[in-house]
């Protein structure tokens, strides 16, 4: 059972409490509780609601104060139970905390650079010489020979339906359902000898059977349009990543290159790694 759902399980059994009246003067270090003397304060209360899956944060807040407390009253006993821990739990505990801290260093960095300027200048950079291309709205029934591609042609110039002869022929079972519909794509998301035949098709009108790897392709394009670059809300996420991961790379090549850093270990045997005894000696 994970401290999360210790969590929850108590606060469900908890029902209606009242969080203690906040006076004027709390902060931080108001004294929550006190174990043997240790004192638990409303700042560990409240980092460590923070935290907490989302799940979690939506418990009433009454519901949430006794369920936190109660969980730090308990965590502080069992670390006073400890006398001594083993090298593994004090190397885990060093990374955790090495690892945390990272984290608040990079969110400084991160905020700095991930602003609307920084993003409008991402955005104005990838699409400066954006040129609308051709997007296309098309069917197609695929079939394993040529000549079952003729008698469908055959059919549909003597005009059968062409979404019907999609369900009952087409060996693609995904857009054979749709009636053949595979809806709008660009360049270079079909195979050449399909986009090729797309390009050369004429609109509302059925292609001669076209050859690909596939089997034989009847295509049927519906409609085009130019496609417009998408807009700075649609991108906002990737570029944010990319200024987010640039800042980041560039801030810790910064750092590590100003570092007095030595690597002894390097001449070690890669498999030690892999030797978890050691951590028992």
């Amino acid at each position: 059972m994970t401290k999360w759902t210790r969590l929850l399980a108590s606060c469900a059994v908890l029902g209606a409490l009242s969080a203690p009246a906040l006076a004027q003067d709390t902060t931080a270090d108001t004294v929550v509780a006190s174990v043997n003397g240790t004192e638990i304060t409303l700042g560990h209360m409240i980092a460590l609601r923070e935290g907490l899956p989302q799940q979690y944060q939506a418990l009433p807040d009454d519901v949430l104060f006794k369920g936190i407390l109660d969980q730090l009253i308990q965590q502080t006993a069992l670390e006073q139970s400890v006398d001594d821990l083993a090298k593994r739990d004090q190397l885990a505990l060093e990374n955790d905390r090495r690892g945390y801290i990272s984290g608040v260093a990079l969110k400084a960095v991160i905020a700095a650079a991930v602003t609307d300027e920084s993003l409008q200048a991402a955005y104005d950079e990838k699409f400066k010489g954006f040129a609308p291309s051709t997007e296309y709205n098309a069917a197609h029934i695929l079939v394993d020979s040529e000549e079952k591609a003729n008698e469908l042609k055959t059919q549909l110039d003597g005009g059968a339906d062409f979404a019907e002869l999609a369900r009952a022929n087409s060996s693609d079972t995904g857009s054979g359902a749709n009636g053949g519909d595979l809806g709008w794509f660009g360049p270079g998301m079909m195979v050449k000898p399909f986009e090729d035949a797309v390009i050369a098709a004429e609109i509302g009108k059925v292609s001669a059977p076209v050859k690909s790897d596939f089997g034989y392709h009847l295509i049927l394009v519906k409609e085009t349009r130019l496609a417009a670059a998408p807009t700075l809300d649609e991108t906002r996420d990737e570029l944010a990543a990319e200024i987010e991961r640039q800042a980041v790379d560039a801030h810790i090549k910064t750092l590590t290159d100003a570092a007095d850093v030595t690597r002894p270990g390097e001449g070690l045997d890669p498999t030690l790694l892999r030797d978890a005894t050691l951590l028992d000696k």
